[in-house]
């Protein structure tokens, strides 16, 4: 419907009362601001409140510049992105170019860091150093390293603006010429550039001079890239900046007005994320739209560009990549990516795609212009260097709104591996397709798009606020890209819907169960055939024979090669339950049980597993392994004991009676047992019979979405008193062992209250930290309760558990 004819029939009082809570429909702050959002690859932030105050990046942090500008009468403003810091290498590192250096793993003579040492013994290899052989030169997995890198000045030289450029991980000592100049107990797997010490330039000198490392792998991952740069100072005397008058972000849209000198211009970012289209959804293009008009009663030239790097599609800025123009479908198209074209060679968590190719499409016209340029003319054509520039001239401008439309797409031809095929994406699963016509349709279908786009997100805002407030609506708002672009979506080679998610800045796994689980609430809302996609591959593991254990498995591997769990230990209890629950709440959600049916072996199967360990789980990691291994999880056990309650309710929606009396009663049963174990006066425990701990019961919410009514109310009331007497400033603590929580599972915990009132008294510390914390990463699920600092994860799918509440109807 058009809206303005709509309110063409709104009396003038009511009008202004749409327009404001059409204002308020929406979220004004977050950690940082989605810009375009498809999958774990494609994936483009703005990491500050400010659009202009840095480079866009990708959720990793790593710099993916998109860098917009508007031209008015001849002078030109930037209103996107920034220019990143530039570094010349002096000792590059490996994202700069290829090096080599000396190393042993065995500990070395006295002496071993000054430049004399005669370390002629020592091997001599390409760096980076890491124990993952897809992204490492060098495969190093031994506890100690030594490395040594030579290097030459010439006289005259200036170390002033020096820099290390360290990544680590774990502890790590560094040496110039024999003076340590950085230490750190800990890993850094992200670039760290460090001001080289009074002292360390001191020792610099004309000639030979020595870089000495020594690292630790003391657990868990291991990696060593490092090196020494000069930064480059640029002067730009030229550079104007549209002044930012407002930021709102809506679930698929973020939205962001600008003061131009005599025009106002509105950016516009669009991931058209709509699950009841998977087609659209999976389609890999996002809209930038640039509206402009005049704010002063003057007509204006106006003229408005977008430079995109082609660092969009390396994992590292020194790839070289090849960039060309091509016109199709009414569109003028710059394509660019890698020359190499490694296809799934890679896998890991803190990378990039560096296969296939990105586009920057627009309409055909004598007012567009479209470019392939150089940053550095010195440089080869690298990553860092080429900026594929589309200009629109837009003519005279007046009150009237101008737009000029940019179409970003990206194909990178295979997604995932899947037990050892290579698997295109969803949009073109059989071949045929082609991205130009996936661009050619997004254009022609914009109009349309923006507008299900925003009626969409009026919709989910309304009934986000209904279930829980105005600040939850404005979680759910910042939440739902970030969710569902943590996921790949795919067909498997027997043609069944794979939503594959990586487990973001955590350990990079793909289709992780424990991490299904949390996110599942916004896909039963709003397409459990998502779901499904999110179970299929681990029902397949277990029922093709590959996986052989009694209980579910973990994952299916390390993104994106889904060939196999890799995580080091199991969690049966913790996987199992979440198997069973998903599929009970998928019947919930569509109201019979014919998924179910179809993998009624494996749900047998693994509710006998929890039916004979499930109760009083022995030392184990559950979803929050984080926190380590602990036995007797009163948590944990809750799982298990839904676990069953929910196979008795598939067992009674398939019409199997006695199986549902059995599974019922015994589910009941546990119950019992389980709060004289757990009990301690007001309140549960942590462990069983362990007074003076607690913990956050959030499995049980299952228990009231899904009507088990297996626990007795007096276990709910009992224990949101408690959580509500035990918040910090910043959230409810995950247990009594640490002040730090997790903020999907508050939410969960504050859909147990039975008044609106407690929910929003859980919920609001959650917004305090997303819209208060000073880490400007992509929304963190872990954060320290005392001060809002996230300690780890970012940008994963799980904050699709934030929408929980919508499902407490």
């Amino acid at each position: 419907m058009n809206k303005k004819l709509v309110l063409g029939f709104i009396p003038s009082f009511l009008l202004l009362i749409f327009i404001s809570n059409m204002a308020q429909a929406q979220a004004e702050k977050a950690p940082a601001y989605p810009l375009v959002a498809h999958d774990p690859y494609f994936s483009i932030w703005s990491f500050n409140d400010k659009l202009t105050d840095a480079s866009t990046r990708h959720w990793t942090g790593s710099d993916q510049p998109l860098i917009g500008y508007v031209e008015v009468d001849g002078k030109e403003y930037r209103v996107l992105g920034k220019k990143p810091v530039a570094y010349d290498a002096i000792l590059p590192t490996s994202d700069m170019q290829d090096y080599t250096c000396k190393f042993t793993e065995s500990k070395p003579a006295e002496g071993w860091k000054a430049v004399d040492f005669d370390d002629s013994s020592w091997k001599t290899t390409e760096a980076p150093f890491g124990d993952n052989p897809s992204t490492a030169k060098t495969v190093w997995k031994s506890h100690d390293l030594y490395v040594r890198r030579e290097f030459t000045l010439k006289k005259g030289f200036d170390a002033s603006n020096w820099q290390l450029k360290i990544s680590h991980d774990d502890n790590i000592k560094i040496f110039i010429n024999g003076e340590q100049v950085f230490e750190k107990v800990g890993w850094d797997t992200k670039y760290n550039f460090v001001d080289l010490k009074a002292a360390a330039k001191k020792s610099l000198k004309v000639g030979k001079n020595v870089l000495a490392i020594h690292i630790l792998n003391t657990a868990g991952g291991a990696w060593l890239d490092a090196g020494l740069v000069s930064e480059r100072i640029e002067k730009n005397t030229n550079d104007l900046v549209g002044v930012q008058k407002g930021v709102s972000i809506t679930p698929t849209q973020t939205i962001y007005d600008f003061t131009c000198g005599g025009v106002d211009a509105r950016l516009t970012f669009t991931s058209p994320l709509l699950m009841d289209n998977l087609d659209l959804m999976s389609r890999p293009v996002s809209y930038i739209n640039y509206a402009v008009k005049s704010n002063d009663g003057k007509e204006h030239k106006v003229k408005v560009r977008l430079d995109a790097s082609a660092m969009i599609a390396v994992n590292t800025p020194a790839q070289k990549v090849e960039a060309e123009t091509l016109t199709e479908g009414g569109l003028t198209i710059l394509k660019a990516g890698t020359q190499a074209q490694p296809v799934l060679k890679k896998k890991g968590d803190d990378l990039r795609i560096d296969w296939g190719y990105m586009y920057v499409a627009t309409k055909s016209g004598s007012n567009v212009k479209q470019s392939v340029n150089k940053v550095d003319s010195k440089g080869s054509e690298t990553g860092l260097n080429t900026i594929l520039s589309t200009s629109i001239d837009l003519g005279s401008v007046s009150k009237k709104e101008s737009e000029g439309l940019f179409l970003l797409g990206y194909d990178d031809k295979y997604a995932v591996e899947y037990f050892e095929q290579e698997i295109r994406p969803w949009w073109n699963n059989d071949g045929k397709a082609t991205i130009e016509g996936e661009l050619t349709a997004a254009s022609k279908e914009y109009e349309s798009i923006i507008k299900q786009c925003q009626s969409f997100d009026e919709s989910l805002y309304k009934k986000a606020e209904k279930a829980g407030g105005v600040e939850y609506a404005k979680l759910c708002a910042i939440a739902y890209r970030q969710a569902i672009s943590a996921h790949k979506l795919v067909k498997s080679p027997d043609g069944e819907i794979l939503f594959l998610s990586k487990e973001n800045y955590s350990n990079g796994c793909i289709n992780t169960v424990d991490v299904t689980y949390p996110s599942a609430p916004l896909f039963l809302i709003y397409n459990p055939d998502l779901l499904k996609g999110m179970l299929n591959g681990i029902f397949y593991y277990s029922e093709s024979g590959k996986w052989k254990k009694p209980f579910a498995a973990h994952d299916l591997g390390t993104y994106p090669k889904a060939n196999g769990q890799v995580y080091g230990g199991d969690m049966p209890v913790e996987e199992s339950g979440n198997m069973i629950i998903l599929t009970a709440a998928i019947a919930d959600a569509e109201g019979n049980a014919d998924y179910a049916k179809k993998h009624w072996e494996s749900l047998t199967q693994w509710v006998k597993f929890l039916e004979r360990d499930g109760f009083d789980p022995e030392n184990q990691l559950c979803t929050d392994d984080f926190a380590g291994h602990i036995a007797r999880n009163a948590n944990l056990s809750v799982k298990a004991i839904v676990g069953i309650g929910c196979y008795a309710k598939l067992a009674k929606m398939l019409g199997e009676e006695d199986t549902y009396q059995q599974y019922d009663k015994m589910a009941k049963d546990f119950a019992q047992k389980w709060m004289k174990l757990a009990g301690d006066g007001d309140h549960y425990s942590l462990t069983f019979e362990n007074p003076g701990t607690w913990s956050q019961k959030y499995n049980l919410v299952w228990d009231k979405l899904l009507d088990l009514n297996i626990f007795p109310e007096e276990v709910y009331e009992k224990e949101m008193a408690y959580y509500l007497s035990h918040q910090n400033n910043y959230g409810l603590p995950l247990d009594s062992r640490k002040t730090y929580t997790k903020s999907d599972w508050i939410m969960w915990t504050a859909t147990l209250a039975d008044n609106q009132k407690d929910f929003e008294a859980l919920v609001k510390p959650i917004y305090k930290f997303a819209t208060e914390t000073s880490d400007r990463i992509p929304l963190s699920d872990w954060h320290e309760t005392t001060n809002g600092k996230h300690i780890g994860f970012q940008a994963r799918s799980v904050v699709g558990g934030y929408f929980i509440k919508m499902m407490d109807n």
